[in-house]
């Protein structure tokens, strides 16, 4: 069994970022280790002033801990850090990773054009030093947009603008892996773009969009792609299942009476397909 660690914040109410993470590596047979950035009483976004307890300060107790008892972890999957918390992972990054290390890093700090409350170009300067010494990153259109300091688009692009975002992150940032998520396009349609370093390829897979905005889903996306390239899935493969497993929960929570996008979607039902898939995939070695 896989000892990963993933570390971002726990919002106590809303289908996002650990709520998600945890329950999904849990049941896919990965042994999960939290490192909690802050405690939120909801996300930040649609339901009203959140509270905010920043853990900067427990952070470091955790880690020298942990570093006493010389835990090491195979994997690392970085999501939603904030301010101070982003200061404290970086400060302690190699105390946390070692070179063995599969790790993913989704720089959650905004979407729809804009940073996320609570962000400023601070933010984004110390993110793009920590993205650097991910082996993949996930960020969005918004996020990619900031990581390269330019102005996000807040309409739909066409393909051929996407693939040269991604070319101009691969050209910033040397990281075996690039996967741009959330792409809307001219034709409404939903793109994921994606590179690698080894076979110096660019790849892309659209799906309809489905109408409206869903909360958690971009969480849902990475921590499956997460699941399976820690377990050497290939990263065509990894990403096709992931966007299935998002569009799939999508689907599925629409056909609920009291559905409330604001507290994610309902993944429960495609779990099991999800291992079954997963225990047949063929790994890479």
């Amino acid at each position: 069994m896989k000892n990963i660690l993933v570390a971002q914040d726990l919002s106590c109410a809303g289908q996002v970022s650990m709520s998600v993470a945890l329950p999904l590596l849990g049941a896919a047979g990965l042994r999960p280790t939290i490192l909690p950035t802050a405690l939120l009483s909801t996300h930040t976004g649609g339901l009203g002033t959140n509270t905010y307890l920043d853990l900067s300060n427990e952070l470091k107790k955790i880690i020298n801990h942990w570093h006493s008892l010389d835990l090491k972890f195979s994997g690392v999957y970085f999501g939603y850090l904030g301010q101070q918390p982003l200061t404290i992972i970086s400060q302690y990054f190699d105390m946390l990773v070692t070179p063995q290390s599969f790790v993913l890093i989704d720089p959650v700090m905004g979407d729809h054009g804009r940073l996320y409350r609570g962000f400023n170009n601070n933010y984004t300067a110390g993110m793009r030093q920590l993205v650097s010494k991910a082996r993949i990153i996930t960020p969005n259109i918004t996020e990619a947009a900031f990581l390269l300091g330019k102005k996000p688009t807040t309409t739909a692009i066409s393909l051929f603008e996407a693939e040269q975002l991604l070319q101009e992150l691969k050209e910033t940032f040397d990281i075996e892996q690039i996967v741009l998520t959330g792409v809307h396009l001219l034709n409404n349609k939903i793109a994921v773009l994606s590179y690698d370093k080894i076979s110096q390829e660019i790849w892309s897979r659209q799906v309809p969009k489905i109408p409206g905005s869903y909360f958690g889903t971009g969480d849902l996306f990475a921590s499956v792609l997460f699941i399976m390239l820690v377990q050497k899935i290939d990263l065509k493969t990894a990403i096709s299942k992931a966007m299935d497993f998002v569009s799939h929960s999508i689907h599925s929570t629409l056909n609920m009476v009291d559905f409330n996008p604001h507290y994610g979607v309902d993944y429960a039902a495609q779990l099991p397909q999800l291992l079954k898939d997963l225990a047949h995939m063929p790994r890479r070695a």
